[in-house]
């Protein structure tokens, strides 16, 4: 299973050299870049913990790449890259595309429930969450 999240979501994935391009044209226009990671991946898990504070002053690429590579040294699963917009009328993320990910991405389960009458209910749980947090990409 391949992870489909944000943009770029079904393309190979970007290499240093393409993600470069990409921070650097979020740099250009002004947005404020920050690097997230989790080991919950799950579509409605929108809250990844950061790491570091976002660069509001940065302007050259290479200084996020420089914690993109300390990222991905100390976390284990998912890392993502997003890009904030503060200008009036925005104030939203413009930009986020997955950087990095496990070597093994076991996917997601189905899960059926019944409800009241007839109804049925589907939900998806990863199944990396069987195993404690910490240990889910090991």
């Amino acid at each position: 299973m391949h992870l489909t999240q944000g943009c770029f979501s079904f393309l190979p994935d970007l290499t240093d050299a393409q993600i470069v391009q990409q921070i650097q044209y979020c740099l250009d226009n002004g947005w404020a870049v920050n690097i997230e990671f989790t080991d919950d991946p799950h579509p409605r898990n929108t809250y990844w913990e950061m790491w570091g504070q976002p660069m509001f002053d940065i302007a050259d690429a290479q200084g996020v790449m420089l914690a993109l590579a300390d990222c991905r040294k100390h976390a284990n699963g998912y890392i993502r890259l997003s890009a904030f917009d503060s200008s009036p009328g925005w104030e939203s993320v413009r930009l986020s595309f997955i950087v990095g990910r496990p070597k093994d991405e076991p996917g997601f389960r189905l899960t059926r429930q019944e409800g009241a009458g007839r109804t049925i209910h589907y939900t998806t749980q990863p199944y990396a969450v069987d195993r404690p947090e910490g240990e889910r990409y090991r």
